[in-house]
């Protein structure tokens, strides 16, 4: 994003140091293009479908899952996005000011394995995609040799656009949102003249429970990025509109969700039985004609490849944090591999695509959750991060509050954690409290998530918010400002941003 600092498309050499401001010259509309990127899933096609055959919802409420879905999960990665242009730094180094330089570990090795799961399932469905193609164009059948080999090229692009840097993550998702679009036109006018309206109208309604546990299952994955939001936002200057920041995340991804969510409850008249499907995308090839199908799958290809290069992307940040003393260029190799790894496990094991990925989505969100209410809570109170307090992981730093740890971060998202599981269901794990009362029958274990690890850190005592040194942040580049991203430069915080 920064265009100063380093020609667009080169390799991103900044790691979790905090960005300078001279570099921080981004503009809050270049948001729009990267959340559009980061739903560009066929897996939407799927949960939309999910949604009639397995949730029993109607059309009527299929649109009201769509429509508040990115609204909600999206309004909440625009809110921590703010901390982004606060900041300057990445989601997980701004952690360290909350947790405490020892106590962000807990939280930041979860989020880290959860990442391996979403990474994981985005990179089957993607090499999924490409043997749907290879399907329907050359007659070529699937079988575990290929599923591999699709499995691998995939991993290997996700690699190269990750490994490049933000420069190349948001010219792909530009030039990606556009073509999408086009194809997308398509697909509904073609729904809307071949799909039986009969059949889609007369579906029964499903359950008030139905409804908001499907919007829990949309959301999941946009809670995925709250973590990952200051990420993109951290090129932003402090003067950036905070409502600019949110309104574009919640309107680059409701510009997708919405009517993708809606075409998969539409094309489940014709599917009622991909819930229990292997494969979640060549049903596509089954009911579209092939010179829509194919550029739509390719599309659909290129969209799991943004969306994975993203979460690549930050998962290298969340590594240095972890303690990986290595560029983000290879710390993102070692998610790639991960994937690539159980990617291979899940193709070649898995029975039921769908009820995997939903049983994930339900822990996944929880596993986030818990980071989001403490983060979202602090934010409240603190406009400023110290730079260095942020790079220096020794007890000098300000952020060392009790032996590393802050103890009220760290209890109130231990507390937030086990209490979203306790009231969570899903075909993997079922919580002894998800049943016979509001919280489990709705599917909100993560909203209690939120909420119990907000308000608990928010009523706690919480260590003294040192203040930054008042020295600015050197006009120096990465290496003059003492470091690259091998390594967290110090450099000193600047006066704090305009609040919310």
């Amino acid at each position: 994003m920064s265009k100063t600092a380093e020609a667009e498309g080169a390799l991103e050499t900044r790691g979790i140091e905090q960005v300078p401001d001279h570099e921080r010259t981004a503009k809050t509309r270049e948001l729009f293009p990267t959340w559009v990127g980061a739903n560009i899933s066929v897996l939407l096609l799927t949960m939309g479908a999910s949604l009639v055959v397995a949730y029993g919802l109607n059309i009527w409420q299929a649109l009201v899952v769509a429509a508040a879905a990115p609204v909600v999960a999206y309004g909440l990665v625009g809110l921590i996005g703010i901390a982004g242009k606060r900041g300057g730094a990445p989601g997980m180094a701004l952690s360290r000011a909350v947790f405490g330089q020892r106590g962000n570990l807990l939280p930041g090795s979860l989020i880290w394995v959860a990442r391996w799961g979403w990474e994981t399932i985005n990179a089957v469905t993607g090499a999924y995609a490409m043997l749907t193609i290879l399907d329907i164009v050359f007659g070529i059948r699937a079988n575990n040799v290929l599923d591999m080999v699709m499995l691998l090229a995939f991993v290997v692009a996700t690699f190269a656009i990750s490994g490049l840097g933000i420069n190349a993550v948001q010219k792909c998702n530009k030039y990606a949102t556009y073509v999408f679009g086009v194809f997308s036109v398509l697909v509904l006018g073609y729904l809307a003249v071949n799909t039986d309206w009969s059949k889609v109208m007369d579906h029964g309604a499903g359950s008030t429970a139905a409804v908001i546990t499907g919007v829990g299952m949309i959301s999941a994955g946009g809670v995925s990025w709250i973590p990952s939001a200051p990420d993109f936002t951290r090129y932003l200057p402090r003067t950036a509109s905070s409502r600019a920041i949110v309104g574009t995340a919640v309107g680059g991804a409701g510009i997708v969700v919405l009517p993708m969510v809606l075409m998969g409850a539409v094309m489940a008249v014709s599917t009622p039985d991909l819930a229990s499907a292997a494969d979640p995308v060549s049903f596509l090839g089954e009911i579209l004609p092939t010179w829509i199908a194919v550029p739509y799958l390719l599309i659909a290809l290129i969209g799991m490849l943004l969306i994975n290069s993203m979460s690549m992307y930050s998962a290298g940040f969340t590594a240095q944090t972890l303690g990986f003393r290595v560029p983000r260029h290879w710390a993102v190799s070692v998610n790639a591999v991960i994937s690539l790894v159980l990617g291979g496990v899940l193709m070649l094991a898995a029975t039921s695509f769908m009820g995997s990925f939903i049983a994930f989505l339900s822990l996944l969100a929880v596993a986030f959750s818990a980071w989001v209410g403490v983060f979202g809570a602090d934010m409240l109170r603190r406009t400023e991060y110290d730079g260095r307090a942020m790079a220096d992981t020794t007890r000098t730093s300000a952020y060392w509050y009790r032996g590393g740890f802050s103890p009220a971060a760290v209890a109130s998202w231990a507390a937030g954690l086990v209490a979203g599981l306790l009231f969570t269901t899903s075909d993997w794990f079922t919580g002894p409290l998800a049943k016979n009362n509001v919280i489990g029958e709705y599917g909100l274990g993560w909203v209690a998530t939120i909420v119990i690890s907000g308000l608990l850190y928010t009523a706690l005592p919480k260590p003294a918010v040192a203040r930054p040194a008042e020295a600015a942040v050197t006009d120096a580049g990465p290496a003059e400002a003492g470091g690259t991203d091998a390594g967290p430069a110090e450099p000193a915080e600047q006066p704090a941003a305009a609040g919310v």
